[in-house]
């Protein structure tokens, strides 16, 4: 499916449906709203799936992964070939989101969308749009055309992991230098400071979180992204695996699937993917709220408000993954729980 195929497909989700579920949770045998966000987010769900099947049966991570041609600016405290490694470990269990996965029962599904050298492992599905992007302190990152055909990976991975089953889809990435890209994307789209919303990513000291700041100024004067064009900026300052997960929050709204936010560079994916295209924001669900600087602030722009504060900023779907089971939880109040009627006792009423 093409991207502009997609943009025509995704419908809004059902209000009906929504009304309906709000309906049941106020007649479920509890203090109305007790379970605050937990009842919200499953009302959602309902809207997703038309009221049918509300709970999670199959869920997955798709992590994409890529390499930053920025980093040779010194951005970060690792190398790039770190990026491989951690690819090919995604496919043995030997991460932090494969374990948490195993608890959650969810399944990885690591993606190389963009890693700067081939990885041999059984798992990995390899959709590989470049071996890397380019420096984007001297030159775009990638082309328009790239920044399109890492988002319909992302699109279409989520309609083939669909018919597979898996109902759910949790967003989780990997590569050296992506908060970075993130950042520039960020600072870009919000007219934020870039100073406001840069971090220490993966543990850089002071000094290099001046000299990243520095890099992503002088990368988005070098290209002059625009910020009303969400694939000018993605191709000029951003990320082969931030694409890829803007395809994969489209690719859940085209499904009618919902799609768990992660952290900071899932954040920045799912405003851009919203840019794209407003319904989008149906299919997403918040998790947790990133310990990044610009976590806050891209919350609050996608107007959500997560279950977990756990000051989290690992990445790879970690803090996503972790919300499966909370929701996993609140689906099964919602469809298994008497209801006052049926305990007879009087319903609880609304204060006024």
């Amino acid at each position: 499916m093409t991207l502009k195929e997609a943009l025509s497909q995704i419908q809004p989700t059902d209000q009906t449906a929504q009304m309906l579920a709000q309906r049941r949770w106020n007649s479920i045998a509890k203090p109305l709203q007790s379970l605050g966000l937990l009842e919200d987010t499953v009302t959602m769900l309902a809207g997703m799936k038309h009221g049918r099947n509300v709970k999670i049966t199959k869920p997955c991570v798709v992590v994409m992964c890529a390499d930053n041609g920025v980093v040779a600016e010194g951005v970060t405290q690792t190398s790039q070939e770190v990026t491989a490694v951690v690819t090919k470990n995604f496919t043995t269990g030997a991460t932090s989101v494969c374990r948490m996965a195993q608890v959650a029962g969810a399944k990885v599904v690591p993606v190389d969308i963009g890693v700067a050298r081939d990885v041999d492992a059984q798992g990995l599905l390899v959709k590989k749009i470049a071996y890397g992007t380019k420096n984007m302190a001297l030159e775009p990152a990638m082309t328009r055309e790239q920044a399109v055909a890492a988002i319909e990976v992302g699109i279409n991975t989520v309609i083939q992991l669909a018919e597979q089953g898996f109902d759910l889809f949790a967003t989780g990435e990997m590569g050296i230098g992506n908060t970075t890209t993130s950042s520039a994307v960020t600072a870009v789209l919000l007219h934020k400071s870039v100073s406001d919303v840069t971090g220490r990513g993966a543990g850089l000291s002071s000094e290099g979180v001046k000299r990243k700041i520095a890099v992503i100024r002088r990368a988005i004067a070098t290209n002059n992204p625009d910020p009303d064009d969400v694939l000018d900026t993605v191709s000029k300052v951003g990320g082969f695996d931030i694409a890829g997960l803007i395809g994969v929050f489209l690719g859940g709204a085209v499904m009618q699937l919902p799609v768990l936010i992660d952290g900071f560079i899932s954040s920045v994916a799912a405003l851009c993917a919203i840019r794209l295209c407003p319904h989008a924001a149906g299919y997403m669900l918040p998790s947790h709220v990133s310990n990044e600087p610009a976590g806050k602030l891209l919350m609050h722009e996608l107007n959500l408000q997560p279950f977990l504060t756990c000051n989290m900023c690992l990445g790879e779907g970690t803090g996503a993954v972790a919300a499966i089971p909370i929701l996993n939880m609140a689906c099964q109040v919602y469809n298994d729980m008497s209801t006052f009627s049926e305990i007879e006792i009087e319903d609880y009423q609304p204060l006024e």
